[in-house]
C-alpha cells in the first residue's frame, strides 16, 4: 500500500493520543458498569430507621440535589443521575448484604455517602477488592484518609472526627485550662476516633480529663454513664454521641441540675436537634461545637446565593425540613459528586472518577463558610480540613473567631 497522505497521519494520531488521555469526544467515550449513555446509577446504604435513624434523611437532600441537576442541566454532560438508597438502619450487619445487592444485583457505578463509620468499614475491603469507589463516606473517621494508601478506593469528605477534637481541645486550654473533664463517647471506632483526637490535642495535659464513660449504639439512653460523670465531679462535659444520645444527654444535665460547660460534636449539632432537646427540658447553656457548612437557620445568610440555591433544591425533597442541617450537608456533599462526575467527562470510569476524586478536588463549595475549600492532592485525601468554633445562643449557633485549618495535623 502507498504512504498515507500527511494529514490522514496527522488526524490518526491525534485519535490515539486522544483516546489514551482520556479525550472528550465520542468516539472515545470511556465508560463502566452502572453508566450508559444517557444514565448514571450511584447507590448508598443509610439509617432510614434504627437509633441514628435522624442521619436517614441526608440521602434525601442528596437526591433532591441530583434531581435539580438532573431537571436543571439535563444531568451530567447528558446523562440523569439515578440514586438507589437503601436502609441498614446503622447496623453493619445489613450494610454488607445490601451493599453486595447494589454492587452484584444493581450494578451501580459506585457507592456514594454511605453513612456510618462501623458501618462503612465493614464494606471497605469488600469494595475495594472489587474496585468500586467508596466515595464520600458519610462519616469523618480518620482512617479513611489517614489510611488512602491501602484503600485506594475509599474517601469520605467532611472533616475527620480527630481533627475536630483536636479544636475543642484548643479551645479548653485557652479558655477553660483548669477544666475537670468528662467524656461520653459511643463504644466503637466513631466515639474512639473522637476521644483519640482529644487526647492528642490535650497532649502533655491529658490528664484533665478525669473520667470517661461508654455508650452501646443500641442502648435506651446514657443515663447510667453521665451520672458517673457527674459523680466524678466533672464540670466539663464532652458528647461524642448522635444525635439521640445526644439529645437525651442535654435533657438530662439539666434535670439533675448538673451546669458543667458541654462540648457537642458537630455530627449532632443541627439546630433542629437542639430545639428539641430543650423541648425535652434542656436548658441549654455554654454549648460549644464547630461548623463547616452554612446553618439554614442562621438569619446572616438569608441573602447568600449559596442558600438561595439549598432552598431551591430542597424544594424538591417533600420530607426534608429545610432547617436541618443535615440536609444542607446532604446537597453540599452531593454538589461535590456532581463537581467530579462533570470533570470526568467522557472518561466516565470508576478508576478515573477515583483519580479525580482522592488527588484533584479544588473547589468553592456554596453551601460551605466563607473561606472552606474542598481539595484533595496526591499526598492528602483529606477534603475538608478547616472548621470554626460555634456556641449556643439559646436559639441558634453564633460563629466565633475565624476558621481554624487542621490540615496536616493528622499523622
Amino acid at each position: 500500500m502507498g504512504r498515507k497522505a500527511p494529514g490522514l497521519a496527522a488526524a490518526a494520531a491525534f485519535l490515539l493520543i486522544s483516546a489514551a488521555c482520556g479525550g472528550n469526544t465520542a468516539t472515545t467515550t470511556q465508560t463502566d458498569v452502572g453508566v450508559t449513555s444517557n444514565s448514571i446509577l450511584l447507590g448508598t446504604t443509610i439509617a432510614l430507621s434504627g437509633p441514628a435513624a435522624a442521619y436517614g434523611t441526608i440521602a434525601n437532600a442528596e437526591n433532591a440535589y441530583f434531581t435539580y441537576v438532573n431537571n436543571t442541566q439535563g444531568g451530567v454532560n447528558g446523562r440523569k443521575i439515578n440514586f438507589k438508597i437503601l436502609d441498614d438502619a446503622y447496623n453493619p450487619a445489613q450494610t454488607v448484604p445490601l451493599t453486595k445487592q447494589l454492587v452484584e444485583q444493581d450494578q451501580v457505578f459506585l457507592m456514594f455517602s454511605g453513612l456510618g463509620t462501623q458501618a462503612q468499614t465493614s464494606v471497605r475491603d469488600y469494595l475495594n477488592t472489587k474496585k468500586v469507589p467508596q466515595l464520600f463516606v458519610a462519616t469523618g473517621a480518620t482512617t479513611w484518609g489517614k489510611d488512602f494508601g491501602n484503600f485506594k478506593w475509599t474517601m469520605s469528605w467532611q472533616p475527620p472526627y480527630q481533627g475536630e477534637a483536636r479544636i475543642y481541645a484548643k479551645d479548653v486550654l485557652q479558655n477553660h485550662p483548669n477544666a475537670k473533664i468528662g467524656v461520653l463517647y459511643q463504644n466503637d471506632d466513631y466515639g474512639q476516633d473522637y476521644l483519640k483526637g482529644l487526647t492528642d490535642g490535650l497532649g502533655d495535659k491529658a490528664s484533665m480529663i478525669v473520667a470517661k464513660e461508654s455508650y452501646d449504639v443500641t442502648a435506651a439512653d446514657p443515663f447510667a454513664q453521665l451520672t458517673k460523670l457527674k459523680a466524678a465531679g466533672v464540670d466539663t462535659l464532652f458528647l461524642f454521641s448522635t444525635p439521640k444520645p445526644s439529645i437525651q444527654s442535654l435533657a438530662f444535665v439539666s434535670k439533675v441540675a448538673w451546669t458543667p460547660t458541654i462540648y457537642l460534636n458537630s455530627v449532632s449539632n443541627p439546630q433542629v436537634y437542639m430545639l428539641a432537646a430543650a423541648k425535652a427540658g434542656a436548658a441549654l447553656k455554654n454549648v460549644t461545637s464547630v461548623g463547616y457548612i452554612k446553618d439554614p437557620t442562621d438569619p446572616q445568610w438569608a441573602n447568600d446565593d449559596g442558600m438561595k440555591l439549598y432552598k431551591q433544591v430542597i424544594a424538591n425533597c417533600s420530607t426534608c425540613n429545610v432547617q436541618d442541617g443535615f440536609n444542607i450537608y446532604g446537597v453540599a456533599v452531593a454538589y461535590t459528586m456532581v463537581g467530579v462526575l462533570k470533570q470526568a467527562g467522557n472518561n466516565l470510569t470508576r478508576a478515573n472518577v477515583m483519580k479525580i476524586a482522592s488527588t484533584q478536588l479544588n473547589e468553592s463549595n456554596p453551601f460551605l463558610l466563607p473561606g472552606v475549600k474542598v481539595t484533595t492532592t496526591s499526598n492528602d485525601h483529606f477534603p475538608i480540613m478547616q472548621e470554626q468554633v460555634i456556641t449556643w445562643s439559646g436559639s441558634l449557633w453564633q460563629l466565633q473567631g475565624s476558621i481554624i485549618d487542621e490540615r496536616g495535623s493528622i499523622k
